[in-house]
């Protein structure tokens, strides 16, 4: 008898025990159940919501040449770039410091942090650490700086579309949106017959200067901060990580 007395107590020791660990998972899947419920009414909420739409300028209405005033009351420009180099298939990248101005450039090329290459120009006399070929020498510098003064076009004929401004002379030619008033592509036909092409996207606001109590919404308070520059098979990408004007 005292063995089946034990016996007994083993199994209903063992029931307890089952019941108990399916009491457990019972909870435990009610809890995964609940937080699964709640991600997905999350998930539903979030792809329910409206999209963020990036801030475009809109500028219809301003006269042209005030808006060009404007701009060419910039003397100087100070930007922080990440560039791509592509020539071929072999491509280069890294980050820059650049400052320019319509007589003078200085830029500074860094590598995980290390500083690689500098250009100096100044009045058309180029320096450079290491030395660079014509090529990289006019798409670094007379591509930025170009591509950055754009409205620096002179003696130019104006003409327009629907959408479009372009302005044109014997060397030079932008072509300009009307909603944004800012350059969307432009072409630079180089002393030896070679050929600049520039285009550009993505409109950014100039981020104010410390001290000033709200941002500049003028024309010049806006910058394309994504310009692609060709020179025959050499390619520039450059992402305006930063851009402070001097006037």
């Amino acid at each position: 008898m005292k063995r089946s007395n034990k016996s007994d107590y083993k199994v209903w020791k063992t029931e307890v025990r089952s019941q108990k660990s399916g009491t457990g998972n019972r909870c435990s899947a009610a809890r995964i159940y609940l937080i699964l419920s709640a991600v997905i009414v999350l998930l539903i909420l979030c792809s329910c919501a409206a999209p963020k739409v990036a801030e475009k300028p809109d500028h219809k209405g301003i006269v042209f040449n005030e808006a060009m005033a404007q701009y060419r009351q910039i003397k100087s420009i100070d930007t922080v770039l990440a560039l791509e180099y592509e020539k071929n298939d072999t491509i280069m990248s890294g980050d820059a410091s650049l400052s320019v101005s319509p007589d003078k450039l200085s830029l500074r090329i860094y590598y995980l942090g290390f500083l690689q290459g500098e250009v100096y120009e100044e009045n058309g006399t180029i320096r450079s650490k290491p030395k660079l070929d014509r090529n990289k020498s006019v798409i670094l510098v007379e591509g930025l700086r170009q591509s950055l003064f754009w409205w620096s076009i002179k003696n130019y004929d104006e003409s327009e579309t629907a959408d479009y401004y372009e302005l044109r002379n014997a060397a030079r030619r932008v072509v300009i949106s009307k909603e944004t008033l800012l350059p969307v592509e432009q072409t630079i036909e180089l002393a030896n017959g070679d050929r600049l092409m520039i285009s550009y996207d993505y409109p950014s606001r100039v981020t104010p200067r410390e001290g000033a109590d709200s941002p500049d919404i003028s024309p010049a308070g806006w910058y394309q901060s994504r310009i692609r520059i060709q020179l025959k098979n050499h390619i520039v990408r450059v992402d305006v990580k930063s851009y402070s004007v001097t006037k």
